[in-house]
């Protein structure tokens, strides 16, 4: 495992202003031109799709703009219900590395959240190291990346509340489309790219 400090890490939590719990870095969010850690192209929205259709799991993709923040995903929802997200990719003064899907309206204390998963101090991960290791940007960031993992840095860790929200939501590694399935296809999904969840009750984790 790479325990060098990137550079570009973010040090401090600051507000979680987009819907990944990144800040605005100013990258598209896209992967063009990016490659994972190996030296790979990252996988793309087709190929996500690709591996939920071997598995003959049901989902459904809708395209829309692109959204960066919850508050825009908000806009493009038309009605839709079940499980929305926010997802965090942390990292320790250690260089370990976590994926934490959240309720999109659980608030977060990142030291509560350390604390609790077992990380001690974390922080977000830089774009870079994002890139090399989920294969996605800020903006993008979401569960079906571990597909990008095939390594196994990255240790997901998935809100609890979301598996009473059947179906849940969340970006194909493109934040351009919504991939919608059942939470025990997402779970099997993971599985299959060697990612079992941690599922954690995280009431614990807002800020006092």
């Amino acid at each position: 495992m790479n325990s060098s400090t990137d550079s570009g890490d973010l040090k401090n939590a600051g507000d979680l202003n987009n819907a990944d719990g990144s800040t605005d870095s100013g990258h598209p969010a896209t992967v063009s031109g990016g490659r994972l850690i190996t030296g790979e192209c990252p996988a793309s929205a087709e190929t996500v799709h690709q591996r939920l259709t071997a598995l003959n799991l049901t989902f459904s993709t809708q395209t829309h703009e692109a959204m960066r923040t919850v508050e825009q995903s908000k806009q493009f929802r038309y009605g839709a219900t079940g499980g929305f997200s926010k997802n965090l990719f942390l990292r320790n003064k250690k260089g370990r590395m976590w994926l934490v899907t959240v309720s999109e309206d659980q608030p977060v204390d990142l030291k509560r959240l350390g604390s609790q998963i077992g990380a001690g101090r974390v922080s977000f991960a830089s774009p870079t190291r994002l890139m090399h290791y989920l294969g996605v940007v800020p903006g993008a960031v979401t569960p079906l990346a571990v597909i990008n993992d095939t390594q196994k840095q990255v240790t997901a860790i998935i809100d609890q509340s979301l598996s009473l929200a059947d179906p849940v939501h969340f970006h194909p590694c493109d934040n351009t489309m919504t991939t919608t399935l059942g939470w025990n296809a997402l779970m099997t999904y993971m599985r299959d790219c060697d990612h079992e969840p941690e599922v954690v009750d995280f009431t614990d984790i807002a800020p006092v």
